[in-house]
């Protein structure tokens, strides 16, 4: 899931819990605001393809490091590297994409970690397998 579809989606599900409630006037899933069932958007997220998704170190590296990702076709291009590592049998690997990179966890589908230009010159990047550059 892609952070803007989890912030969109995280304020549109209600999670009701607690035994005040008898069994025969609770409904079995609970709607959301717009109607839609969580178990329905749930198995819409599912069955959609989707492109990476940001670790919780990425998405504090991202923003520590000021580098956004939505900007332009940066996105698009880190999803297509992944397919394209993926595709090689890659299983963790280093995406450059203009001027910043990012560890991505393939077989997770997972950015793990993101690095702006700046702080590029002089490291080491260990435990890939591949690099891909777009």
């Amino acid at each position: 899931m892609l952070i803007s579809e989890y912030l969109a989606l995280r304020n549109k599900i209600s999670v009701t819990t607690g035994n005040g409630v008898s069994p025969e006037n609770s409904p079995r899933v609970q709607e959301t605001a717009e109607g839609e069932s969580f178990a329905a958007a749930l198995k819409s997220k599912i069955e959609e393809k989707h492109g990476v998704e940001f670790s919780k170190h990425a998405i504090q590296r991202l923003s520590e490091r000021s580098i956004d990702v939505t900007e332009g076709d940066t996105l698009e291009r880190l999803n297509k590297a992944v397919e394209i590592a993926a595709d090689k049998g890659s299983s963790d690997t280093l995406v450059l994409v203009d001027s910043n990179a990012f560890v991505v966890s393939v077989k997770n589908n997972k950015v793990i970690t993101a690095i702006a230009q700046e702080e590029l010159k002089g490291n080491i990047f260990t435990k890939i397998d591949s690099t891909v550059i777009v």
